[in-house]
């Protein structure tokens, strides 16, 4: 009889990856790459249920550059519906489709993110509150403009699991330099 290991999902694997490309942003930072960014955002989730139910989200997000186009970090969202609420944690894997110009991100930037981690949900019934968990991602992209040295405003598309369009406005701060 032959022993199996379990396999391991994949938002684990995702986060995973994410976590152990972290000590190369280190590495990184020695290499004249772009400054860690701190994003918050704002905006709408769009789940598909009998219809479409629209619920409002805000969160934050780091990205800590691990070469002059490609970011990695991690990204909490507050999700608030009528009676639940629900909350995910995702590391997620940012590419710039266009690099930065003498050593400066360009006045605009588009770019594709993916991320894979945890989606929560808690739901209010007469009884009590439930309490789920699951594996979640989201995959789509936006665009960002600079606006001055360290701000930039953007705009963003991703489609995820728990099966939902999400719709969002962000604005970052460049930390450091």
């Amino acid at each position: 009889m032959r022993a199996t290991l379990p396999r391991p999902s994949t938002s684990f694997v995702i986060v995973a990856l994410i976590l152990l490309a972290a000590p190369l942003a280190r590495k990184a930072e020695a290499q004249a790459l772009p400054a860690p960014v701190v994003e918050f955002a704002a905006g709408a989730l769009e789940f598909a249920d009998d219809g479409v139910v629209t619920e409002g989200f805000a969160g934050g997000a780091a990205r800590f550059y691990i070469s002059p186009r490609i970011s990695i970090g991690p990204e909490v969202a507050f999700i608030n519906g009528e009676r639940h609420s629900h909350q995910m944690v995702t590391g997620n894997l940012t590419v710039d489709v266009l690099g930065p110009v003498n050593g400066r991100s360009r006045r605009i930037t588009p770019f594709a993110v993916v991320g894979g981690g945890l989606f929560r949900t808690s739901e209010q019934f007469p009884t009590g509150t439930y309490s789920s968990g699951e594996g979640a991602f989201t995959a789509g992209g936006g665009v960002r403009a600079r606006a001055g040295n360290r701000l930039t405003f953007g705009a963003e598309a991703r489609v995820g699991w728990e099966l939902h369009v999400r719709f969002n406005a962000m604005v970052g701060v460049q930390l450091g330099r």
